[in-house]
């Protein structure tokens, strides 16, 4: 009697064809994507819940809800719930189109963290040393449609904070006279000045606060002269609600 004869191995000639299909829905969805409406609290959450899921030995996927956050840690609890935050991705975009002659000529920058959307006013295109007098006759057009902007419908019902900076250098050395004891006085002088002239073109001085952080706050090393240069600066921060 002949043996049974044994039966062919399965064709794995499928897997191109799910391969291929695959492939072509990863197209698709990277097309739909579009990183100007990215929410940048979502953005900043899901990272985070990655980063823990590659340290940790976890099953299955982390919760994003507001719930399941408080137990994934203090640099969790820091950010805002999903479901307070709203997306500054419309407005990040606006900013980007209206403010482009001032980034080109290194006036402002405009960048996001976990608080918002920063528009940072680098202070020697706008102030004197040792000065909170704004300089209008270089910066009128930039601060004009720094008011539009605050003025425009998709800033409305939002809070704002203007912070002042500046680098280490005392006071005391600045050539030029200056009223202010300290870089605290200077710098919380420097924002409400910037409120001031704001408000003065319409926007609500009321949906803002002021803060003055001197040089406690450098964003770059202050033992070189471009570092200090960044370092004095007008933050405006168009908060996430999770900040105000």
């Amino acid at each position: 009697m002949g043996k049974a004869k044994e039966p062919e191995k399965p064709s794995n000639a499928w897997q191109g064809t799910y391969g291929d299909m695959i492939t072509l829905m990863l197209c698709f969805f990277v097309m739909l994507y579009n990183p100007s409406e990215v929410d940048i609290t979502q953005l900043a959450t899901i990272t985070q819940s990655l980063q823990m899921q590659e340290t940790e030995s976890v099953s299955g996927g982390l919760s994003l809800s507001a719930g399941q956050l408080s137990d994934l840690g203090n640099n969790i609890n820091s950010l805002p719930s999903l479901e307070k935050g709203k997306s500054l991705g419309l407005a990040k975009k606006k900013a980007v189109s209206l403010f482009a002659p001032d980034v080109k000529t290194n006036k402002i920058t405009i960048t996001s963290d976990e608080r918002g959307l920063v528009i940072t006013l680098l202070s020697d295109n706008f102030f004197e040393e040792g000065s909170a007098e704004l300089n209008i006759n270089e910066t009128r057009d930039t601060l004009l449609r720094l008011s539009e902007f605050f003025r425009s419908d998709e800033m409305k019902g939002r809070r704002f904070r203007i912070e002042g900076h500046t680098d280490n250098t005392s006071v005391a050395e600045y050539q030029t006279k200056t009223q202010f004891p300290s870089n605290w006085e200077l710098s919380a002088a420097r924002a409400v000045n910037v409120l001031h002239y704001l408000a003065d073109y319409g926007v609500n001085e009321n949906s803002f606060s002021v803060a003055g952080y001197a040089d406690t706050r450098p964003k770059f090393s202050n033992e070189t002269p471009e570092g200090r240069a960044y370092n004095r600066r007008v933050d405006i921060i168009i908060l996430d609600e999770g900040h105000f």
